[in-house]
């Protein structure tokens, strides 16, 4: 079972130390464009091209997007891997295993350093295992530059993370967007924005990349502000759902 963007957000979000930190120690640099994104007139421009995201914006209120934490982009990328064709919770599980076998704070030198049994102990599949050793390979030898991914556009960082094993174009737009707070990104791979765009637009069957990018034009240059609300009206719709912080 996959789970969505927004459900990977909250999980990544809600790893923490006791102190409020993030368990990883690499920082990025915050991303001035980013900083730079004004939610309300992207909620002007979307409510005034699409009829439908404009009462998606009307029920859900103000952008989630705001408020999302700065996340680490090792920890991020980590996540990502190791949350994988699994539920939220198993993959709750098994990174909180993974933190605790470096105390709360596992770098890419000590992840390398660790022996495959420990890994596997904490529950990592020898898939994924492969992956995290080929992630920490890429960022020890210098060829992904984690800091300097903020100054660059979003075609160059997907190019830079598709490099390492694990690591695909839904991953690296599930990144642009949580982690570099890129505006305009629209992860037509995410299964639940399809399956959102489909409900919402009442579409009788599932919409091919073609008719997806079709739909998403008018949002430009605010798809993912636009993919929030869509996640938002599916999230809406699940047992305990609602607003995300």
């Amino acid at each position: 079972m996959s789970i969505s963007g927004l459900q990977r957000l909250r999980l990544a979000s809600a790893q923490r130390l006791p102190g409020g930190g993030s368990p990883y120690t690499w920082r990025l640099p915050r991303n001035q464009a980013a900083a730079a994104v004004d939610y309300a007139r992207a909620g002007r421009v979307l409510s005034r091209r699409d009829p439908v995201i404009r009462e998606l914006i009307r029920a859900h209120g103000d952008c989630g997007l705001a408020r999302v934490p700065r996340a680490d982009p090792f920890h991020a990328l980590v996540h990502a891997i190791i949350a994988q064709q699994l539920s939220t919770r198993s993959a709750a599980s098994i990174e909180r295993r993974f933190v605790a076998l470096f105390d709360g704070r596992p770098t890419p030198r000590a992840v390398r350093a660790t022996p495959d049994e420990r890994l596997r102990g904490a529950g990592i599949s020898p898939q994924k295992l492969r992956y995290l050793r080929d992630l920490c390979d890429h960022l020890l030898d210098g060829s992904l530059d984690l800091a300097g991914l903020g100054s660059l556009s979003d075609d160059e960082v997907i190019a830079r993370l598709t490099q390492v094993k694990g690591i695909g174009r839904w991953t690296a737009d599930i990144f642009l967007m949580f982690t570099l707070l890129r505006p305009d990104v629209f992860p037509m791979g995410d299964l639940g924005l399809v399956r959102a765009i489909q409900k919402t637009y009442g579409l009788r069957s599932v919409p091919s990349p073609e008719r997806l990018m079709k739909l998403g034009e008018p949002w430009r240059p605010y798809r993912s502000v636009a993919c929030w609300y869509l996640w938002a009206s599916l999230d809406a719709a699940q047992p305990g759902g609602g607003a995300w912080g």
